[in-house]
């Protein structure tokens, strides 16, 4: 994968985890809104980021879709942590893909993301895996949160 590809299906996927994020602060009991609203936060900064990466790489930054298709129903805090947890995972993922795409600061930057989704990740599920960001991408198949289809188009979904 080039560079420039795996910056793009980052902010793609950070676009999305925003907009996920928006929805868990909606739904997640207050016990554990601040954890929420700090993900969000975390997010928001990555994403601008990697806005500015794509234009230093000489691409031009795809924006957000005005919504994006969840994994599955939010209707409850339960259900807000797992969504939580999916968004981490897959985060996890661009992530560990952008870390093999660079070298140097942007590499250590990416590797520092995946570090930083996947303590988030345990942190919502309470548990982990050996070798996040792969290991959930090795069981399915589904296409990582970009907009990997024809030019143009705008991820809308998870």
């Amino acid at each position: 994968m080039k560079e420039l590809d795996a910056v793009r299906a980052a902010l793609a996927a950070e676009h999305a985890a925003v907009y996920g994020y928006g929805v868990v602060g909606g739904r997640i009991g207050d016990d554990r809104r601040d954890e929420a609203r700090e993900a969000y936060d975390a997010h928001r900064a990555r994403r601008d980021t990697l806005r500015r990466a794509v234009r230093d790489l000489g691409g031009e930054p795809e924006p957000a879709a005005a919504a994006y298709s969840l994994p599955f129903a939010v209707p409850d805090s339960a259900a807000a942590a797992r969504l939580a947890a999916e968004l981490e995972d897959r985060m996890a993922g661009v992530y560990a893909d952008l870390v093999g795409a660079s070298e140097g600061a942007r590499r250590r930057d990416a590797a520092g993301a995946l570090r930083e989704a996947v303590v988030r990740s345990v942190r919502w599920k309470g548990s982990g895996v050996a070798f996040p960001g792969l290991t959930e991408r090795a069981g399915s198949e589904s296409p990582a949160p970009s907009g990997s289809g024809s030019p143009g188009t705008r991820p809308n979904s998870f």
